[in-house]
């Protein structure tokens, strides 16, 4: 059955080689830094813990998660980078574009020659947003957790939904409970294969396997780019297609 492709692309990133794994850990640092500025103990950050979560599951050195503390913090001096939302439209399907940036007047052109590349084109803002529900993801490997006793546990920490996807369970959570349904997952031995705060399409749009190429090329490229965190789209891939 044709799907949403989120678990496809968190595989494709653990997969990655050395060249894009580095690209991902800077992309991750950027996110610390920002979070960071909110303070350096993620005891007390709840923003900075979401995202050391998420650069040790991307096995991000410990030593880069440190620097990358120490900058956002000041302690290694300044830093400018602020997150900038872009949206588009290829076909009919949305884009949004989350970036983090120490110049929007360099960013911005790149983002829309890319897009104009492929075929797309910048939206106003909202007009692609609306498209999206910002809501965590947990995701479980089905051959590792019993899926009752995981939807048991998941509901009863508070979370929305748990979704069959078939390599893994997806356990949905609105981003308030996101770190409460992770902890309680975790502290009943479930192991957790990837978790973050994601812009879900609320209303999937399927797409034939040469609409899905173009969006899959489009994608690739954005992602390429240093200032950009990720892309969320709404089309439903055919089967086989990874984004």
């Amino acid at each position: 059955m044709a799907r949403h492709s989120h678990w496809a692309k968190i595989k494709r990133a653990k997969g990655a080689n050395d060249a894009k794994r580095g690209k991902l850990w800077s992309k991750i640092a950027r996110k610390i830094i920002i979070a960071a500025r909110g303070g350096g103990d993620p005891r007390d950050n709840l923003a900075l813990r979401y995202v050391i979560d998420e650069a040790r599951l991307a096995n991000m050195p410990k030593d880069t998660i440190e620097k990358a503390i120490q900058k956002g913090t000041g302690e290694l001096g300044a830093n400018n980078y602020e997150p900038v939302i872009y949206e588009g439209y290829i076909g009919g399907i949305a884009l949004l574009i989350e970036a983090l940036t120490n110049n929007r007047a360099r960013t911005a052109p790149e983002v829309r020659s890319i897009l104009e590349k492929h075929g797309a084109k910048m939206a106003p803002s909202g007009a692609a947003a609306k498209e999206f529900v910002r809501q965590g993801i947990i995701s479980v490997k089905a051959d590792a957790v019993e899926e009752d006793r995981l939807i048991e546990l998941a509901l009863e920490a508070g979370a929305e939904d748990v979704r069959n996807a078939g390599e893994v369970f997806e356990v949905i959570t609105a981003p308030a409970d996101f770190h409460k349904v992770k902890d309680a997952l975790t502290a009943g031995g479930t192991p957790v294969e990837a978790a973050e705060i994601a812009n879900l399409p609320l209303n999937p749009i399927p797409v034939d396997a040469e609409m899905g190429a173009r969006i899959m090329r489009l994608v690739d490229a954005l992602e390429d780019n240093d200032d950009i965190q990720s892309v969320s789209h709404n089309a439903e891939l055919p089967e086989g297609a990874e984004v």
